[in-house]
């Protein structure tokens, strides 16, 4: 049976190669104790309750702490990397009807204001808080 925890290992492993994403490495540890235990003579419903506990241990317990680590380098995409950064209102901004729009980095972009009741004139310098749908979240920058 160890063979078969073996086979299921090697595929875990190639999958996590190959996709990169932290998903499948865990269930290959619970396969590497499963296929341990096989070896020593453990019966199949230890081994299969072995698979489950340590999977689902792993997953729990580490996969938080190493997505923390491995994905420091993340690059942030192009709309989350707006958020912090100055824009110029084109076109008036008015929440209560739902106009508006602002121009960062040579893109326009449609926003609103952060305080409903703040109306943004055109060439006001602005800065993105947030982002909401496809709307940038915006409020005047304070001389």
């Amino acid at each position: 049976m160890s063979i078969w925890w073996l086979i299921l290992l090697v595929i875990l492993i190639i999958i996590e190669f190959v996709t990169m994403a932290l998903t499948t490495v865990w269930f290959a540890g619970g396969a590497l104790v499963a296929a341990v235990a096989a070896l020593l003579g453990g019966p199949i419903w230890l081994q299969i309750t072995l698979f489950v506990l340590v999977s689902l241990a792993l997953l729990f317990f580490t996969r938080p702490v190493a997505v923390k680590y491995f994905n420091k380098a993340r690059v942030k995409t192009n709309v989350e990397s707006l958020v912090g950064k100055q824009a110029i209102v084109i076109s008036e901004i008015d929440n209560l009807e739902g106009i508006g729009q602002v121009t960062v980095g040579g893109q326009e972009w449609s926003a609103r204001s952060l305080d409903d009741a703040v109306k943004l004139p055109v060439g006001a310098v602005v800065y993105i808080r947030e982002i909401n749908g496809v709307k940038l979240m915006v409020e005047e920058k304070q001389m």
